[in-house]
């Protein structure tokens, strides 16, 4: 029996325009791009489905990636010298991070070391293998500091899967969902792509982004497909999300 949703849509053909708020394309700070040519690299492979603005948002980690608005800031004027040498005046990059709850956090967060999105939004993230310990009273004092809190990729963290209701849960505490696009794919797996789904189905996603670190995940997202139902679902997230940072 025919199905309406069962004609298959290139994803990336519904991201023209798309601002990424989560990507790891800055070069030499995290796990992402290691060089002013890998961050060209993933750039100009973006820029030929149509994306052409970015806030880069590398890990403030501790023990791992310690960075700090001076850190960012630098490899951020170095490959913003890098897209002018290039001719790629018309590529938008700004800055902001991807902050891990750990037993650093609330430091940085009270000595004013964070690097929000578009001034009063902060993306967090915890481990994926066991929620942190301080993550409530964490997100707790971002709301005090009048920022707005966005969970990254809230589909991928394992210990959530078997606990569906947490994500409601943290959605009234405030909490804001940043779906990875990867994840819509079997990147991650079929469990994290379960999860995906459902938390689009229950209206729990805010914004979307890429969260691309490496070529060949750039590679992967250009060949996902998805269903008419899903493309209703995820277009509305899509458009949200430029609203909300251009």
């Amino acid at each position: 029996m025919f199905s309406f949703f069962s004609k298959k849509y290139f994803l990336i053909d519904h991201l023209e325009g798309f601002i990424d708020i989560h990507n790891h394309i800055l070069p030499g700070i995290d796990d992402g791009a290691k060089t002013v040519e890998d961050s060209l690299e993933l750039i100009k492979g973006f820029n030929e489905f149509g994306v052409t603005d970015f806030i880069c948002t590398p890990h403030i980690m501790e023990n791992y990636y310690p960075n700090n608005p001076n850190t960012i800031t630098s490899s951020l004027s170095l490959l913003q010298n890098a897209l002018k040498m290039n001719n790629l005046e018309h590529v938008k990059i700004e800055a902001a991070a991807e902050h891990m709850i750990d037993s650093g956090f609330e430091k940085i967060l009270e000595d004013k070391d964070i690097m929000p999105l578009a001034k009063n939004y902060l993306l967090i993230e915890m481990s994926y293998l066991q929620a942190s310990i301080n993550f409530d009273s964490s997100v707790e004092k971002i709301k005090s500091a009048g920022l707005f809190p966005i969970f990254a990729h809230p589909e991928r963290y394992a210990y959530l899967h078997k606990n569906l209701k947490a994500y409601s849960r943290y959605k009234n505490e405030g909490l804001l969902f940043q779906l990875n696009i990867l994840s819509l794919g079997d990147y991650y797996g079929k469990e994290v792509k379960q999860t995906a789904l459902y938390l689009l189905k229950n209206n729990l996603i805010d914004f979307v982004a890429s969260d691309v670190h490496k070529i060949s995940q750039l590679n992967y997202l250009k060949k996902i497909s998805i269903n008419e139902k899903t493309l209703m679902l995820i277009k509305p997230i899509i458009e949200k999300t430029i609203y909300n940072f251009k």
